[in-house]
C-alpha cells in the first residue's frame, strides 16, 4: 500500500460522510463522491462529527475533495463503497469505467451480496467486503453522529488494508471471517424496518416488549432459513444467535440488565430505514426480509413474517408519508 493513499468515498451518505470525515480529520487524502443534497449541505457547512463517546471533530468544506463526478476514481488507491445495496451495481460500472484495476475496493454496505455484486463487475480487482456496526444519525447542517457503538470488520487480505484505514476515532480489524459476521449483523439489521415502522427511536423500541417479542419471532423466522441454507452467522454480542430470541423475550426489566449492549444507544437514535421513510426514499427491505422471503422461497420455507413486513414497508415507500407510527399488530398475520 502507497503512502497517504488516495481514498475515495463512493457515495457518501451518513455511513459514508462520518467515515470520510473522521479519516480527513486525521489527514488522509479523502475524496467524498457524494450525492448532491449532502454535496451542497457539505459545502455550506462543512462536517461535524460527533459519537456517544463524545468525540467532537470539525472538517471545515476547505479542506475536503467533494465532487459528483465519477472520475474522481481515476487516481483512487482505495474506494470505501457506502451506497444503498441497491445502487451497488451501478456504483460498480462507474468504478470499472474510471478506476485504475490496482485499486482496493472495499464495501461498508449493509447486506450480504454487495462484495459478489463489485467482483462481478470489477473481476480484476481486489475486492473486499465489509460490516460497521454502528449507525449515523444525519443531524443536519452537515452533522453526523455515530449512536451506537463498534468496530469496523474487513475482509483479511495483502496489503495491509485496516492499518492504512485504521485511525483513533475509527477502529477498523480485518478478519477472515467476515461472511459469517455479515450474516450476524444481517440478523441484527432485520430490526431496521420495524424501527421505521414503528415510528420509535430504537431505546423506546427496545423497551417495549411488544416490539421485542415481534423483534425475536423475526428472527426465529429468519435462523430457521438460514440453518437450512446452511449458513452459520456470527454473533454480534457475548451470546450466541439462537439464544437473541429468548433474551427479546424477557420482561423488560429482565431484559434490561441482560441486553446492555444493545441499550447503549443514543436516545435520538433510529434505523437508517426510519431516515429513507422520512425523507421519501426507497429503503434496502429487499436486502433484509425481502433476501429472507426468497431464500425461504428456495429452502421450501414459510416466511410469513418477513412477508409481512416487506408488504408494509413497501406500501410505506409508495406512501411517501414519513414514518407511518404502525402498532405491533398491523405486522401479525394472525391478528
Amino acid at each position: 500500500m502507497v503512502n497517504n493513499p488516495h481514498i475515495v468515498v463512493a457515495g457518501a451518505g451518513s455511513i459514508g460522510c462520518f467515515v470520510g470525515g473522521v479519516l480527513a480529520a486525521a489527514r488522509h487524502n479523502i475524496t467524498l463522491f457524494s450525492r448532491p443534497r449532502f454535496a451542497h449541505e457539505i459545502r455550506a457547512h462543512g462536517l461535524t462529527l460527533t459519537d456517544i463517546d463524545g468525540m467532537a471533530q470539525r472538517v471545515d468544506a476547505e479542506g475536503l475533495n467533494l465532487t459528483d463526478k465519477p472520475t474522481c476514481f481515476a487516481d483512487a488507491d482505495i474506494i470505501l463503497v457506502t451506497v444503498k445495496s441497491g445502487d451497488t451495481a451501478t456504483m460498480a460500472r462507474a468504478i470499472a469505467a474510471h478506476a485504475p484495476a490496482q485499486a482496493r475496493v472495499i464495501s461498508l454496505q449493509n447486506g450480504t451480496e454487495n462484495a459478489e455484486t463489485l467482483r462481478a463487475v470489477l473481476a480484476n480487482s481486489d475486492v473486499r467486503a465489509g460490516m460497521v456496526p454502528f449507525n449515523v444519525v444525519p443531524m443536519g447542517q452537515g452533522c453526523f453522529h455515530r449512536a451506537s457503538s463498534g468496530d469496523i470488520m474487513i475482509e483479511a487480505g495483502s496489503g495491509a488494508l485496516a492499518q492504512a484505514l485504521r485511525v483513533p476515532q475509527l477502529a477498523i480489524e480485518e478478519t477472515a471471517d467476515i461472511t459469517q459476521i455479515q450474516w450476524g449483523k444481517f440478523l441484527m439489521n432485520l430490526n431496521n424496518a420495524l424501527n421505521a415502522l414503528s415510528g420509535l427511536t430504537l431505546q423506546k423500541q427496545l423497551r417495549d416488549r411488544r416490539w421485542r417479542k415481534l423483534l425475536a419471532d423475526q428472527w426465529a423466522e429468519a435462523l430457521r432459513i438460514l440453518t437450512a441454507s446452511g449458513i452459520e452467522p456470527s454473533s454480534a454480542m457475548p451470546v450466541p444467535v439462537g439464544l437473541i430470541p429468548t433474551i427479546l423475550r424477557l420482561p423488560t426489566p429482565l431484559f434490561s440488565c441482560v441486553a446492555t449492549s444493545m441499550l447503549t444507544i443514543d436516545a435520538q437514535a433510529r434505523t437508517s430505514m426510519s431516515y429513507d421513510l422520512m425523507a421519501k426514499r426507497r429503503t434496502e427491505i429487499d436486502a433484509f426480509q425481502g433476501q429472507v422471503v426468497r431464500m425461504g422461497v428456495k429452502a421450501g420455507l414459510a416466511t410469513p413474517i418477513s412477508a409481512m413486513v416487506v408488504d408494509v414497508m413497501k406500501l410505506a415507500e409508495t406512501a411517501k408519508e414519513g414514518l407511518p407510527n404502525l402498532p405491533v399488530k398491523a405486522l401479525r398475520r394472525e391478528i
